[in-house]
């Protein structure tokens, strides 16, 4: 090659093995569901933990030493769901970014987007070329008649909807084993399964998906495949609360463009039994339920300028948060994800939203809030073996707080610092972007 040339710079880079800092005296969260440990140490060297342990069992050494006394440790939180490049916009994606590492998301399940944009993000972030959260990815898989949607036109510029590996329509006359290796060439690990499908077809796509090594993430009905049918394709994640609504309908479903109404009186009165047996069955398969609970609470209410509007806005928060309670209450792991971020200008993420919703709403104990938005996150991305909870051997990811957030999920903006793969990001050095950037 002649030469070498150094690559972008990386301001955020990881630490090297060999840069050991003790991290001492906090009251330590892990993210397991289990009470809190006070007086605690967290000793990492370079990107991950080599230990988690009592104050009292660190010896001396030539480490840098933390003092975290006072302070509330809770493991980097996850987003699993995001979308960051629908239509792409790199300056409002890096900021979007920025603003997740800063308030204590290190790691983000972004559920179809531009992967070209995407990919690139995702390289960036865990160089430390940018500031931002992990990023893991899905590639889209849907009906043809799903796509006139403008959404696959914004993130197909330059090539034609339907049609480009980050975003298929499938048929039955399409080659599955070459649509799911083109996806995984992207760089996704999954594929989302998203509109207009039949059950055999999302049934075929999962288990292609599986078998070339990839997760199979759903949304909760996709037409004229019902919520059963997803779960009983062998799914691993299945999307937004409201969605299931869907199972045990008395209306037809035809296509994601024409979805029946909710009926909303099925579930006024206590858990519905067409859900209960559902989630039986994704408790038994150790299927994760993304319940976007929050979105109608924390998003939609802000577009709702009239009465009808914000009435639908009421009925389907209410319904979010009894479907989440009721799955909660079955046992089936809940994940903590937004599907939307918050206006530039806002200093925190919309993660820190949908876990108080989660808490006040959901009636999820804190502990287990914390839980969905670290392990349980971790799950729904098939990286629980490196991120989600506070353990020897995994990355070093976590958030410094003020305050305990056990006590009340408004202490989450408490953040004094985060770490994330090692690297520490001072909530000082955070500045909100400007409005609509």
């Amino acid at each position: 090659m002649g030469h070498e040339v150094l690559g972008a710079p990386t301001p955020w880079a990881p630490p090297a093995t060999g840069a050991v800092v003790v991290y001492r005296g906090a009251t330590v969260i892990d993210g397991t569901g289990g009470p809190a440990r006070t007086a605690t140490s967290i000793v990492t060297d370079g990107t991950t933990i080599r230990a988690v342990v009592p104050d009292a069992e660190i010896a001396d050494s030539t480490a840098t030493v933390v003092d975290l006394t006072g302070r509330f440790v809770v493991p980097g939180l996850i987003d699993s769901h995001q979308h960051i490049a629908t239509p792409p916009d790199r300056d409002a994606a890096e900021a979007m970014l920025r603003r997740q590492v800063y308030g204590g998301v290190t790691a983000i399940r972004v559920m179809a987007d531009d992967l070209r944009q995407v990919a690139e993000f995702a390289r960036a972030a865990q160089v430390g070329e940018i500031p931002g959260p992990d990023i893991h990815f899905a590639a889209l898989m849907a009906g043809p008649t799903f796509f006139d949607d403008p959404r696959t036109q914004q993130v197909s510029q330059g090539g034609t909807p339907g049609a480009v590996p980050w975003m298929q329509a499938i048929t039955d006359e399409t080659d599955l084993p070459l649509a799911v290796a083109m996806a995984r060439g992207t760089g996704a690990r999954a594929v989302k399964i998203y509109a207009d499908l039949t059950a055999d077809t999302v049934t075929a796509i999962t288990a292609e998906a599986h078998r070339q090594g990839l997760a199979a993430w759903a949304h909760g009905t996709v037409y004229p495949a019902s919520p059963g049918d997803v779960v009983d394709a062998g799914v691993d994640v299945v999307s937004h609360a409201t969605a299931l609504a869907q199972e045990g309908t008395q209306h037809p479903l035809t296509t994601y463009k024409d979805k029946p109404p909710i009926e909303y009186d099925r579930f006024a009165d206590g858990d519905d039994p067409n859900l209960q047996a559902l989630f039986e069955r994704m408790l038994e398969q150790g299927t994760i339920l993304d319940a976007t609970a929050g979105m109608w609470a924390n998003y939609f209410a802000a577009e709702a300028t009239d009465p009808e509007s914000q009435e639908r806005v009421r009925a389907n928060s209410r319904l979010a948060a009894r479907i989440t309670s009721h799955a909660y209450r079955v046992g089936v792991p809940v994940s903590a994800g937004s599907d939307y971020e918050n206006a530039p200008e806002h200093p925190f993420p919309a993660l820190h939203d949908e876990m108080a919703f989660l808490a006040r709403e959901c009636g999820i104990p804190p502990v287990q809030v914390i839980r969905s938005a670290t392990l349980v996150g971790a799950m729904s991305m098939g990286a629980q073996d490196v991120m989600g909870t506070l353990e020897t051997g995994k990355l070093a990811n976590f958030a410094v707080l003020s305050a305990n957030p056990l006590d009340d999920m408004a202490h989450l903006t408490g953040i004094e610092f985060v770490v994330k793969r090692g690297c520490r990001y001072d909530r000082g050095d955070y500045e909100p972007a400007a409005p609509g950037r």
